[in-house]
């Protein structure tokens, strides 16, 4: 199998180089430098030429709050990108993996959201990322759409990078504890795209890791797990942080179809935080 990884230089995208080197598949990647997602006709010469099995989509414009500023490149990027992928798979005859994001719910629900439940973008990006899983489904009925949510990996900037640098500089710390999520690590979510690229999935499907907790639960787990001493972190609420794009309030998502139809289960944001903070 040959799989075509595109935005393979960004934090999802990295592990997933990395996962899909190690395995007996032949993997070729292609960042932004290389190749512009919302060019449409070099994007199809492009997986013409290289005629992968599979594409997995890892590009996106994932700067939340820039959004709000830069509607159009969101746009252009999460939703004419992701459908011009999508007709270069068609033509290639290749399958498609694409990511998308909690974002595409308003997070008003208390419970975990379900693939089955209505989309509601609150910002810009979440409303791109939608309009990007709706052109796939118009042009690819058989694409597999995989949301995910709060990722952090090794590569580029993440909340847990930025838990420890503030650390180092101050003594307290104030994090957001009215925001509830699934803290995913990039390799574990490069493993189970692995797992749907391999076995063909169809359809829309939620993957992170098991369990949840707020910005702030987050933030003491990675100051435990670093053994950081002498930080205290205090809760503020969404509306005191006051950042420009608006956040859904519940982003857990129900993960059981996956898991149904891979007999793949992630480990637990605990066990998978302590792992990456090892590394």
């Amino acid at each position: 199998m040959k799989v075509l990884v595109s935005g393979s230089k960004g934090m999802l995208g990295t592990d997933l180089m990395r996962v899909l080197g190690s395995s007996p598949t032949a993997v070729v990647g292609f960042d932004l430098d290389e190749l512009d997602i919302t060019d449409r006709r070099a994007v199809e010469d492009r997986v013409l030429a290289e005629a992968p099995d599979v594409l997995i989509n890892a590009a996106a414009y994932t700067d939340v709050d820039r959004s709000e500023e830069q509607e159009d490149l969101a746009f252009q990027v999460n939703a004419e990108g992701a459908a011009n992928l999508a007709l270069a798979c068609r033509a290639a005859r290749a399958r498609l993996v694409h990511v998308s994001t909690d974002y595409v719910f308003d997070g008003s629900d208390p419970r975990p959201y379900s693939e089955q439940d209505r989309a509601s973008p609150l910002g810009v990006y979440g409303r791109s990322k939608w309009e990007g899983e709706e052109r796939i489904r118009e042009i690819l009925p058989e694409a597999c759409l995989v949301r995910t949510a709060w990722l952090y990996g090794k590569a580029g900037k993440n909340f847990v990078k930025a838990i420890l640098a503030q650390a180092d500089q101050k003594s307290r710390l104030r994090v957001v504890d009215d925001q509830r999520g699934s803290p995913t690590y990039t390799f574990d979510l490069a493993m189970a795209l692995r797992e749907a690229a391999g076995q063909g999935l169809e359809g829309t499907y939620h993957v992170t890791n098991q369990g949840s907790c707020s910005w702030l639960e987050f933030a003491v787990k990675i100051l435990e797990l670093s053994e950081k001493t002498g930080v205290e972190v205090d809760p503020i609420s969404s509306e005191e942080l006051g950042r420009p794009a608006p956040r859904p309030t519940n982003s857990v998502l129900s993960c059981g179809k996956f898991e149904e139809a891979t007999g793949m289960k992630l480990r637990t944001w605990q066990d998978a935080l302590a792992d990456y903070l090892s590394e």
